[in-house]
């Protein structure tokens, strides 16, 4: 294979491979190192010997990046997974009302990405339900669960007409399981953060995912959303 084919294959430049050949102490990103051992055919460790330290098994490179709290994860990063979705975009957390503020003009961009195709999903909890108190109380904070989940509601609410958006609160016997894990997914990407004890969401680790293989960390939380989704009922304008 000529240096030029595997740039072509790994989506980088020519010059990019010419400086990872000259220097073998180089160690490109986890994404790079992955997609030029798919097109070679051959494990990490046989292009990269070091990486041995770094990756413990082919399950690990499903982790893109874990971040100690979920504020610590860019904006970009966010954006970049939203943009680039083409099929399926999955909001599954037990609020939701971050996002409203985290990216300009969102609703905009929701609407863009339902008009080119892309199925959008919101699945928050139930205000009405005895865990959302239970929550408020072990948090301690003065934006309630209660108020938070009706932002993404009020929001909702003004794209009502969008086809392609859809909403749905979880089931109230699935409030302990979805409280306790958001999932946001991107076609074959996502960010998982399961919340801490007495933490909010901000405070709790993340996880970004890139599906890889067949019942992967990946597929594993997809699961656990499309279960939620299921018996999930749909949110009323």
């Amino acid at each position: 294979m000529s240096e030029r084919d595997l740039a072509r294959l790994v989506g980088v430049s020519h010059k990019t491979v010419q400086r990872w050949l000259a220097d073998s102490s180089r160690l490109p990103h986890p994404q790079h190192r992955w997609a030029v051992c798919d097109a070679l055919g051959v494990a990490e460790e046989v292009v990269w010997p070091r990486v041995k330290t770094l990756v413990k098994s082919r399950s690990d490179r499903e982790v893109v990046e874990t971040f100690p709290y979920r504020s610590a994860c860019p904006t970009s990063t966010w954006a970049e997974l939203v943009d680039g979705a083409r099929a399926d975009i999955f909001l599954g957390g037990f609020t939701n009302y971050f996002v409203w503020s985290q990216q300009p003009a969102f609703p905009q961009t929701l609407r863009r990405k339902t008009e080119a195709g892309c199925r959008v999903r919101f699945l928050v909890g139930d205000p009405g339900t005895p865990i959302v108190g239970n929550r408020e109380s072990v948090e301690k904070v003065p934006l309630s669960v209660a108020t938070r989940i009706r932002i993404t509601l009020d929001e909702l609410a003004k794209l009502a007409d969008v086809p392609g958006l859809e909403s749905r609160f979880s089931a109230p016997e699935d409030g302990p399981n979805h409280i306790g894990l958001s999932v946001f997914r991107f076609d074959d990407e996502a960010l998982v953060t399961p919340h801490l004890a007495s933490t909010v969401g901000h405070d709790s680790p993340m996880m970004h995912l890139r599906r890889l293989r067949k019942d992967g960390m990946f597929d594993r939380f997809a699961e656990h959303c499309e279960e939620l989704w299921e018996r999930g009922r749909p949110v009323k304008p």
